[in-house]
């Protein structure tokens, strides 16, 4: 292992994965804050600055229409309390095409009894045909999807499918989890009337808790649902949050403090501009992998622009991959389900400076050939001799746009 005087870059593990993520110093500084008690009025402030800054965060123009709720637990706890309150006695279609799509149908069949599924390959795109003629046959209450769904690394079209639950008289849950704070969400002009999402993925912040966003009127209509949990009671979150500014259950006290000193960070940066930079990574990062002739498993239109998924070149051992990049102290993923053994996963979000891609890359190229000399590779070799790139400039956008 390279000598930390030589390489101070090694003084700590830099995280190229979709979650959890290098963190910035102020977060580091927020979670240590002195304790407060959260039945006083220090919390009910938390709480709301949170809430304000996640509306500002989605972009919501008409704010008095929407609340947040924040939930001490993972962004799984936040999917779980969506599917166990919103249903009722109704039916819900949950639409998977990957590892976190299966996860919301496991979910759903445990408290729902009409339970729908139509399930596509991991890392294909939805038949929307096949849906809507689904939907036309079948009443369907609440349609659920995952945004980015990790496993693949594939953007979901929010549009098109909240238009065509508008269409059929439902009502369109989202699991938001690895795409807010990197992609635009757009509650109301995808139809969304809930959006899960969790502290440490784009938003920045540290693993343990995640929210729900959604529509005061969809809100208000659980407490005509018999309640299918105790602790993850969607009404129960939010009545205490419109009564007493508070959460139900003893919250996380510190990891709000960060969570609201990572959604500072960002809109001090600009909701925009944090976007752009995201993207702007993930071009580094693809254009660099590119040069080392990997291939991806999606095509670019398609993938989120939080990570990239890439094909594994033959001979190589995912596992050596991985265990060669953490001795230089990087963390990458590597592929699940279907892609175990021939993917591995470069994830672009948290406190990555220019360096640090510059760092991978270099690095990854100096595994790769070791890997494929000791292998004995001749086939489809990385380029021994490839410039890594330097950071792809990108006009900074007044506005992103909905992908569909």
């Amino acid at each position: 292992m390279r000598s930390k005087k030589i390489d101070p870059i090694l003084d700590k593990y830099l995280l190229f994965t979709p979650g959890p993520v290098n963190v910035a110093a102020s977060l580091r500084h927020a979670i240590g804050k002195e304790d407060i008690c959260h039945r006083e009025p220090d919390f009910d402030n938390l709480l709301t600055s949170i809430e304000q800054k996640l509306l500002t965060l989605f972009e919501i123009k008409k704010r008095n229409r929407y609340r947040a709720v924040v939930i001490t637990g993972s962004g799984t706890a936040a999917n779980e309390a969506i599917l166990s309150s919103v249903v009722g006695n109704g039916s819900i279609l949950i639409l998977s095409n990957g590892e976190f799509g299966e996860r919301l149908h496991k979910t759903s069949v445990i408290h729902n009894k009409r339970t729908h599924l139509l399930q596509q390959p991991w890392g294909m795109p939805f038949d929307t045909d096949q849906i809507a003629t689904y939907l036309a046959a079948h009443k369907i209450d609440v349609i659920a999807m995952v945004h980015h769904e990790t496993c693949s690394g594939m953007l979901n079209p929010l549009a098109v499918i909240g238009g065509l639950a508008r269409a059929h008289g439902a009502i369109f849950v989202v699991d938001g989890v690895s795409s807010v704070g990197a992609e635009v969400i757009d509650m109301a002009g995808c139809n969304i009337a809930f959006c899960s999402s969790s502290s440490s993925k784009a938003i920045g912040s540290y693993p343990g808790l995640s929210f729900v966003i959604g529509r005061k009127k969809q809100f208000k209509k659980l407490k005509f649902h018999v309640a299918k949990t105790t602790y993850l009671n969607l009404a129960t979150f939010y009545g205490f949050l419109k009564q007493h500014g508070q959460t139900p259950n003893t919250p996380a006290v510190p990891l709000f403090f960060a969570l609201e000193q990572a959604l500072t960070n960002i809109l001090t940066e600009g909701v925009a501009n944090r976007f752009a930079r995201i993207r702007a990574r993930a071009d580094q990062l693809r254009l660099g992998m590119r040069k080392l002739n990997l291939e991806f498993v999606l095509d670019e239109a398609t993938m989120c622009t939080i990570l990239t998924t890439v094909k594994v070149p033959p001979s190589i051992s995912v596992r050596d991959l991985r265990d060669r990049l953490r001795e230089k102290s990087i963390i990458i993923y590597e592929g699940k389900g279907c892609f175990a053994g021939k993917v591995f996963q470069v994830g672009n979000i948290g406190e990555l400076s220019d360096r640090d891609i510059q760092f991978f890359l270099s690095t990854l190229r100096d595994v790769l050939l070791k890997l494929q000399a000791e292998a004995a590779d001749v086939v489809a070799p990385i380029r021994t001799k490839a410039v890594i790139p330097s950071i792809v400039a990108r006009a900074m956008p007044t506005r992103a746009k909905v992908r569909s």
